[in-house]
């Protein structure tokens, strides 16, 4: 490891601790703050399955506290030795943490964590090499909780020895699996997804969903959205204190100034990690502006500020390392609103605000291909997005990032075919002024 790398892993961490601990303060200063232990037990006995607003389900403090902690305890997973975090870090911290306000809690992790720490033991690796996919077999947590709490029925029967044995099971297997899965998905859709895990864990979903729930008979609960009204001014507040101190923290990193920020704006995003490429300066700096972005977003078209909402704020930064800008997404977030003028579904629905988090993951077919090309994948990522859960029973939090999985498959090899990338049209205009 180089200077740069060593340097950008360090601050990396710092940054997923500040927000650890931002999460955790937020929980004892909201004014519900008196329900956080008891919100908090609620939500743990509460099945999880798409889409669980944890600040209905438990109180804004308990999905705060439950968030803090499920993020302390991904940091230190990353203190492990030899451990570097990179962009790939910042897609599993963030996702897991995004979802921690409706799906994953402190008790649902654990099954997941251990399958792939398993793993990395089967095949004599550093339990460092484990962390990054015991955060991303996190994405079927919400099946671990429902295995535990009232399968094979309806019925929310609480934990049960043989019940907390099958979630165990099914939890490691996800957590054993996740790690082959992972290593195999870029090469589908040749980086131009972000959410890579999306396609394998979605998968994994749609495979358990099949055997758990019509070969082996399980009753599949309906899926359906349990909301709050929503916390607009404190969600705002909280996002953007975070995110503004991410680009002050920047700022000074960079030597006071946003001098190269203007460079990283102009990036393709396909298969880069910002943190090697531009240094922690500029990756700490992109995660404040992206985030302060999609905050700006969510509030022009009305989006309600529940649990899921703050959440995928978080979820869609985390491809803020790995190749997503404001520069590359603005296409996308484009495709999506246009798609919803024509659409059944209004634009600030909860299920396409949660979708276009995901669909942000498809930046560099923009970046690469061209703004047409990306507000195509954003329609297209619209279109199909709230047809995905049936496929695995609404048990796979990646349900966005498997359909960008699954855009990326229809479009890229059409863009291939007819649409020369940023790199072939800028060699063909070099090549016009020279002529």
């Amino acid at each position: 490891m180089n200077a740069q790398q060593t340097s950008a892993s360090t601050v990396l961490k710092r940054v997923f601790l500040c927000m650890s601990l931002a999460f955790l303060v937020m929980a004892f200063i909201v004014p519900d703050r008196g329900q956080v232990f008891s919100g908090l037990y609620k939500i743990l006995m509460a099945p999880d399955q798409l889409t669980q607003d944890y600040f209905l389900v438990g109180s804004v403090s308990a999905a705060f506290f439950n968030t803090g902690v499920v993020g302390l305890i991904c940091w230190l997973m990353m203190l492990l030795p030899g451990y570097q975090a990179n962009g790939t870090t910042a897609i599993g911290y963030l996702l897991t943490v995004g979802f921690s306000f409706f799906g994953i809690n402190v008790l649902n992790i654990w099954p997941c964590f251990l399958g792939a720490f398993v793993y990395a033991a089967v095949h004599k690796q550093k339990p460092s090499t484990a962390v990054n996919f015991a955060m991303f077999a996190t994405a079927l947590a919400p099946l671990v909780s429902d295995l535990a709490l009232r399968y094979p029925g309806l019925t929310n029967h609480g934990f049960t020895p043989s019940s907390v044995a099958l979630s165990l099971l099914v939890g490691g297997i996800i957590g054993f699996l996740t790690a082959i899965g992972c290593a195999h998905s870029p090469n589908v859709h040749k980086g131009y997804s972000i959410y890579s895990a999306g396609l394998p864990m979605g998968m994994l979903g749609f495979l358990l969903r099949a055997l758990l729930y019509n070969t082996l008979g399980g009753e599949l609960p309906e899926i359906s959205a349990n909301l709050s009204e929503g916390f607009p001014l404190l969600c705002n507040a909280f996002c953007i204190v975070v995110f503004a101190a991410c680009v002050v923290a920047g700022f000074v990193l960079n030597g006071n100034s946003f001098r190269g920020y203007g460079k990283l704006l102009q990036d393709t995003g396909h298969k880069v990690d910002f943190s090697a490429k531009y240094g922690p300066a500029m990756t700490v700096m992109n995660l404040g502006i992206y985030g302060l972005f999609i905050v700006l977003y969510y509030n022009l078209v009305g989006a309600t500020w529940t649990g899921p909402t703050i959440g995928v704020v978080f979820c869609m930064l985390a491809c803020g390392v790995s190749g997503s800008h404001p520069g590359n997404v603005w296409p996308i977030m484009v495709g999506y609103f246009l798609m919803s003028l024509v659409g059944q579904t209004s634009i600030n629905a909860q299920a396409i605000v949660v979708g276009l988090c995901f669909a942000n993951g498809l930046s560099p077919i923009a970046g690469q291909f061209g703004w047409i090309a990306g507000i195509v994948a954003g329609a297209l990522h619209y279109s199909l997005v709230t047809s995905v859960p049936a496929l695995h029973g609404g048990f796979c939090l990646y349900n966005g990032g498997f359909t960008a999985c699954f855009i990326a498959l229809i479009i890229v090899p059409i863009l291939e075919k007819y649409v020369k990338t940023k790199e072939e049209r800028i060699a063909r205009r070099e090549a016009r002024q020279h002529s």
